[in-house]
């Protein structure tokens, strides 16, 4: 890890943070002791209010990072909004919510909203005469409620862009400044992010003063620990036996399968349905409440299979995945990144497959592993029609 350009190599404890007796009895609960390189190299500076610039990779702990210092800011005796996460996308906004309300698990008064498209707005209003001091929220649906007055941003203290550079590449780049506009008394700012693109600094250079500066790298110890496996197939209809055989032989009780297109989405997962594998689509097009009922029943271990789009890639936080199969090649290199990322969480072992049953996809994944300098192993089918492994795509 980097901070401020330094190279830090030190193992981070929350014992040591100066963290609230609350605070800890939730980590106490969830049984984390260790932090993160990113949650050790960004708490004590969000602790003493100051801005931050975080680049880390997904997985790697980012929300209990921030989350951690703004809930210990919390002052519950206020009715004020205190504390504003943005988010690009209505899962991570919601799976926000859900962390911050673990840590407050033992802090009486604290109360977090989260607002996002899709939703009814009266809902929403309801659950804002609670009176939050910490919102998690979608851009634009954060505008909607200020346009409506609903939302008042006067007395924020704290604001993270989570995502920052999704988020600004979907276009809310003038929401986002809109809203920052609006908060005069704000204290400190962070930016965490998987990339620090060109936009993402330029809100940094507005909108930040003197930011510490934190890059955990992914070929550090804390990057996942995830099998690749790129599988060469003969052609297109070997994929949904391929994928089958591998779920059910290799005893994976929690996947989820990758498409390009949301028409594959649904097809991919009304084959496995007819396989006798437990499964569900996720995408754009399905509506709010049934996506989040179908992401509860897969978190429940009622869904073998989550079959998704793209847009699942970045907005989900799901642990204990098993394994990722990539039954579309990605069309970009980041898509993988942020796919196989759903795997190999908290330290633990995960695996993932990438399917190519055509010259194009094979092309594509070779330069995906060139790119990411990935360790991918080759499989291919013998005479015999078992899966041998041929050689790497890439060593790093």
């Amino acid at each position: 890890m980097e901070i401020n350009g330094a190279q830090v190599k030190e193992t981070y404890y929350y014992k040591d943070m100066g963290l609230s007796e609350a605070t800890m009895k939730a980590l106490d609960k969830k049984g984390f002791a260790q932090a993160t390189p990113i949650q050790g190299g960004a708490i004590p500076y969000f602790m003493d209010w100051r801005d931050v610039v975080a680049k880390a990779p997904t997985g790697t702990g980012k929300t209990f990072a921030f989350g951690i210092p703004m809930v210990e800011h919390i002052d519950p005796e206020s009715s004020d909004i205190q504390a504003l996460i943005l988010a690009p996308t209505r899962e991570l906004a919601i799976q926000i919510r859900d962390e911050l309300r673990e840590l407050c698990a033992f802090r009486e008064g604290v109360r977090t909203v989260c607002l996002y498209g899709g939703q009814p707005i009266e809902k929403q209003l309801t659950q804002l005469k609670s009176k939050p001091q910490i919102v998690v929220a979608t851009p634009g649906r954060l505008m909607d409620h200020m346009k409506r007055r609903t939302v008042r941003l006067d007395k924020v203290q704290t604001v993270v862009l989570d995502e920052a550079d999704r988020m600004l590449d979907m276009g809310f780049i003038q929401d986002v400044t809109r809203i920052l506009d609006k908060m005069p008394h704000r204290r400190n700012l962070g930016l965490f992010s998987a990339t620090i693109s060109r936009e993402v600094m330029d809100i940094s250079w507005v909108y930040q003063r003197d930011p510490a500066e934190i890059t955990v790298r992914p070929v550090e110890e804390n990057r996942p620990d995830i099998q690749q496996y790129a599988i060469e197939l003969m052609g297109r209809e070997q994929k949904l036996d391929t994928m089958a055989a591998l779920i059910n032989n290799g005893g994976y009780d929690r996947a989820i399968a990758f498409c390009n297109t949301k028409n594959m989405t649904d097809r991919l997962a009304g084959l496995l349905k007819m396989r006798g594998i437990s499964c569900e689509a996720i995408h754009g097009d399905i509506p709010q409440r049934e996506r989040e009922r179908t992401l509860q029943r897969f978190k429940d271990g009622k869904l073998r299979v989550l079959v998704a789009t793209d847009v699942a890639a970045r907005g989900l936080d799901i642990d204990d995945v098993d394994a990722v199969f990539n039954y579309d090649v990605p069309d970009e290199q980041e898509y993988y990144i942020h796919r196989i990322g759903r795997t190999g969480r908290a330290k633990k072992h995960g695996v993932s497959y990438t399917l190519m049953a055509s010259v194009t996809e094979s092309v594509k994944m070779r330069d995906i592993a060139r790119n990411t300098k990935a360790e991918i192993q080759l499989l291919k089918y013998d005479k015999d029609g078992c899966l041998m492994l041929v050689g790497e795509e890439h060593q790093a």
